[in-house]
């Protein structure tokens, strides 16, 4: 759900190096539309901020001491599970971004970013759920060839049948429509495409959005991302 435009998106970043904490806080302070609400050094000092505070959008360092970014990711989650989660980090590693993404987050972007993209990642992330880049891309279409390269059984045990309604929202999903616009476009009522989608995760095994879209490319339900 969005807020009203006169709300700013709350904001968290978690990292413990002081100096990159400053600066994005600093960059973003200057967007209207945002509010860094809160910060956190370590992942054990953020999960114990989200009992108190709720974020729209987390930006999650990987690499931290006493609990790092990934053990924090799945715990965040269960505790806010529509806070948006952004990781950030120096590695390109399209395996941990294929995980990652597949268990909860909304995006994946490097430390070296620059404000002007970190800000466009919070807004998109806070809007349409998930901020596609070429990290993301890559590590996604590198997951579907090493797929495609499987065994044909094993392949075949991964087949799903979707009924034509299934198809057409799932196909919408990957066009980044919104809930409410593909309520309209299919003439469903927004919580009937919602329990649609849950369907669509039970049914393909994906524990995420991102991962109906990867089943979505690898089935070639769609053409391309």
């Amino acid at each position: 759900m969005k807020q009203e435009s006169s709300e700013p998106i709350q904001v968290i970043i978690a990292d413990d190096h002081v100096l990159y904490r400053a600066g994005v806080k600093t960059a973003l302070s200057a967007k209207k539309d945002i509010k860094v609400i809160a910060e956190a050094d370590n992942g054990m000092h953020l999960l114990h901020l989200l009992k108190t505070v709720t974020a729209d959008v987390i930006l999650l360092d990987i690499q931290m001491p006493i609990m790092d970014g990934i053990a924090a990711l799945p715990e965040i989650k269960k505790i806010s599970p529509n806070t948006k989660i952004i990781m950030l980090t120096m590695m390109d590693d399209h395996s941990m971004i294929n995980k990652l993404m597949e268990i909860g987050a909304n995006s994946y972007l490097s430390k070296t970013s620059d404000s002007e993209i970190i800000y466009e990642a919070i807004k998109t992330c806070y809007e349409q759920e998930y901020y596609f880049n070429s990290l993301t891309n890559k590590a996604m279409l590198t997951n579907l060839k090493q797929r495609n390269a499987a065994p044909p059984q094993q392949l075949m045990q991964q087949e799903v049948l979707l009924n034509d309604k299934e198809t057409t929202i799932l196909r919408l999903m990957c066009e980044e429509k919104s809930t409410k616009e593909i309520a309209d476009l299919v003439e469903l009522s927004p919580r009937t495409v919602e329990a649609i989608r849950d369907k669509l995760k039970v049914k393909t095994g994906a524990k995420s959005t991102a991962g109906l879209i990867m089943y979505a490319v690898k089935n070639k339900i769609i053409d391309d991302l």
